[in-house]
């Protein structure tokens, strides 16, 4: 008796302990909400290590042009940028402006950047990390520019305040649209002592007006000279593909970029981008057929070297699960045409 009455009074003891010991809850209590509603880790934005300026910009592109900028590789950079037209408009600027508005100083971009080590045949990787509106931007249609050019002749200017919160932008009473910022022109120095226009793209990169190139995209650049020499910008804050009018939200930004070096890899012609949902190629020509086929055969070249398929089976995906996209048919003589290979899918 007395070793059962130990035994309850033990237990009993123990039973008071652990609820004694237990915190108390509450309606709010972390311990009670579903692992599935925890918040996502917020993606962590690497530091800069060095800045350039909006005023540290070319508008050519040559291998002539001498870098603002010299890093090693893996190298984070903040860069700000002009918008299109190098200041020629302001925010409180009217149609009036086009009456004296120059293409000379048209895409002021930032850079060039010397990268330590990269030499031609090299990829050079450039992953933007931020994107960050500034206080405003514009979008004109200029007469005698644009996809129908010969339709639309009278000169049009209408300009937006911006602000880095911002989700949309209201473009009349009855419309808003999607704010989706990301630069319009990147590239690398082409292998040339000519002072090439950045208007169209080119093997380079370039004038790509590619909207998807966003926060968050890794996009990869044959480099033709050494250090690759690259640059960065003609911002905009939305634009449809396409880009038929002629030009976008043009706006400053600031961006933070790494970029890297990649030796001993597959080398490719064009640049090549892709994000967390799919890979992507582009290509450059003069018509939209042509600059098609062009993005098809680079993404059977990719899918053969990466995904280790046959030349068949990697066309035949293309046709099942491949996306050709308009990139931009505005700036001529030059097309971009991309073709978006689904990860999924991989």
């Amino acid at each position: 008796m007395k070793k059962q009455q130990f035994t309850w009074g033990l237990l009993f003891s123990l039973i008071t302990i652990i609820f004694s010991c237990e915190a108390p809850t509450s309606s709010t209590d972390s311990a009670e909400q579903p692992v599935s509603e925890a918040a996502p880790a917020e993606k962590q934005i690497p530091e800069p290590q060095f800045t350039l300026t909006k005023d540290q910009t070319h508008n050519r592109f040559s291998r002539t042009i001498p870098p603002v900028l010299t890093v090693p590789s893996g190298a984070v950079i903040e860069a700000f940028t002009e918008e299109a037209s190098d200041e020629q408009f302001t925010p409180d600027s009217d149609v009036s402006a086009l009456e004296t508005l120059s293409f000379d100083p048209i895409h002021p971009v930032t850079g060039p950047v010397y990268v330590e080590g990269a030499e031609p045949g090299d990829v050079l990787k450039v992953t933007l990390h931020k994107i960050e509106l500034m206080d405003w931007g514009w979008t004109a249609i200029v007469p005698g520019f644009g996809f129908l050019a010969d339709d639309f002749t009278e000169p049009y200017l209408k300009t937006f305040q911006l602000s880095n919160d911002q989700k949309t932008v209201a473009f009349n009473d009855k419309i808003n649209i999607p704010l989706r910022p990301f630069p319009g022109v990147m590239a690398v120095a082409p292998d040339t002592d000519e002072m090439l226009n950045t208007i169209p793209p080119r093997a380079n990169g370039g004038n790509m007006d590619d909207p998807n190139i966003v926060e968050g995209t890794t996009v990869y650049f044959p480099v033709f000279v050494e250090g690759g020499l690259f640059s960065i910008g003609d911002t905009h804050a939305a634009q449809g593909m396409g880009e038929v009018c002629g030009t976008a939200i043009e706006a400053p930004m600031r961006i933070v970029y790494e970029i890297e070096v990649l030796k001993g890899g597959r080398s490719i012609d064009e640049p090549e981008y892709e994000t967390d949902d799919y890979y992507a190629v582009t290509a450059f020509a003069e018509t939209l057929d042509e600059a098609a086929k062009k993005a098809v055969r680079y993404m059977v070249d990719y899918l053969i070297a990466e995904h280790g398929l046959s030349e068949n089976d990697a066309y035949a995906l293309c046709s099942l699960a491949g996306d050709l996209k308009i990139a931009e048919v505005v700036d001529m003589p030059h097309m971009l045409v991309a073709m978006h290979m689904s990860k999924e899918v991989l």
